[in-house]
């Protein structure tokens, strides 16, 4: 039974045919036992890929081509690389459903039309980034305010070759989501020691990333949020 109504699968097509501009492979690497949603997200990315002649899916599997797994940094399962011509470090991490559809049909795009969906200043900044930035989003397939944290954090991967990001379903990944004392969605984590909770602007968003790579403090950081609610609330 598709996932996708007909409905839904004549809108994405179209939106699909009418952004897409470059190939795009989905690589998706998955196993027949112990992988609660494997199989759903193998359809998800099915019915995607059915979707537009510029989607290519590849399918894996996590043992059998462990040599693979272990070139594109994949240690755990289902996990989806959203690539073109080169890998950008976009992962899935656990089944992209509910509000988190979303993000991966827009990545696709992104990725499709190589450009960031990121300011100007955000891109600038970010350039300056030497070091390697391990981003990873917690997220639950009913979180509305999630993607918006995941877009964020695959459109700085994008932007750079210094960055990886992760979407991870907390609720897949329990043992990952009790180790960073994950209490609530989205919650992001930049290279173990930075974190941001709630889904922040923008420019909080990358001023963490880069106290995260050394280029700017904490302190910074927290005056740039001091400034930011100032400017919310017109004063």
């Amino acid at each position: 039974m598709p996932l996708l109504s007909q409905k839904d699968r004549d809108f994405l097509k179209g939106h699909l045919a009418h952004s897409m501009v470059h190939p795009v492979t989905l690589l998706f690497f998955t196993q027949n036992i112990a992988c609660q949603f494997c199989k759903e997200t193998e359809q998800v990315l099915k019915e995607l890929a059915d979707l537009s002649d510029k989607i290519t899916l590849e399918v894996h599997n996590f043992v059998t081509d462990r040599d693979l797994a272990i070139q594109y940094g994949i240690d755990k399962i289902p996990a989806t690389v959203v690539m073109g011509e080169v890998d950008y470090g976009i992962r899935f991490y656990g089944i992209p459903s509910g509000y988190e559809f979303t993000s991966l049909v827009e990545d696709v795009i992104d990725v499709s039309q190589r450009k960031a969906n990121l300011s100007a200043e955000s891109l600038e900044k970010i350039a300056a980034i030497q070091v390697p930035i391990h981003i990873q989003v917690f997220v639950t397939p009913t979180c509305p305010y999630c993607p918006s944290a995941v877009r964020l954090a695959h459109s700085l991967a994008l932007a750079s070759d210094k960055i990886r990001a992760d979407m991870i379903e907390a609720i897949e990944f329990p043992q990952l989501a009790n180790k960073y004392g994950v209490q609530g969605v989205p919650q992001t984590v930049i290279n173990e020691h930075v974190r941001l909770e709630g889904a922040a602007p923008e420019p909080l968003f990358v001023a963490k990333v880069l106290q995260a790579a050394g280029l700017m403090t904490a302190q910074a950081v927290d005056q740039l949020l001091i400034d930011l609610e100032k400017a919310a609330r017109g004063s």
